[in-house]
């Protein structure tokens, strides 16, 4: 199997954490999306990364789509629920995080433009749509009742300090996953 991109992309560090998770042997093959000299457009027509190359020689592009390729491999430990609804609502937080990731290299490119020619606007809007998104995701996987519950208006700077605090348990165990900590030995990072 091999993944094509660059860990410069968080979409193709999403792929290969699921891949090591899962402990599934891949071929890392880095290609810069935005190089017109690269191979990506031979395997996604879209010239964009993540692609993924099976070994019979099938071709699989876009994230969301790869890692339920991934999880149809059936390797363990599978990341999906066996509930029909429970597997949405996972997939449901999967569209917030790339969502998040999104907004967050929108924000980047806008702030790589000149100064004179940024939109605090479109700045603005990105901030919005990761702070929103990122605190339902919490609260999603937290369990809680009010996860569509938009964030009001205030200090940014604050508000995050104090939802930060507040995330789940959980959240601190995911720094001691393998595939997050480097013990695999290929660290996606």
């Amino acid at each position: 199997m091999k993944l094509i991109g660059s860990y410069t992309s968080p979409f193709v560090r999403k792929i290969s954490i699921l891949l090591l998770e899962k402990g599934i042997e891949f071929e890392f093959i880095n290609e810069q999306p935005y190089n017109a000299e690269n191979g990506v457009a031979q395997y996604n027509p879209l010239g964009k990364v993540p692609a993924l190359v099976t070994d019979e020689g099938e071709y699989w592009f876009d994230s969301p789509i790869i890692a339920e390729y991934i999880e149809l491999l059936g390797v363990a430990p599978t990341m999906l629920p066996a509930d029909p609804k429970a597997a949405l609502a996972v997939k449901q937080i999967e569209a917030l995080a790339d969502g998040i990731m999104d907004a967050a290299l929108t924000s980047v490119r806008e702030q790589a433009r000149p100064a004179a020619q940024q939109s605090e606007t479109e700045l603005l809007r990105q901030r919005g749509k990761k702070s929103a998104a990122a605190w339902t995701c919490a609260n999603s996987l937290s369990g809680r009742e009010d996860s569509n519950r938009q964030p009001e208006p205030g200090n940014h700077r604050y508000r995050l300090r104090h939802r930060l605090s507040q995330l789940p348990p959980g959240f601190s165990r995911l720094v001691r996953r393998p595939s997050a900590a480097g013990e695999t030995g290929r660290h996606p990072f």
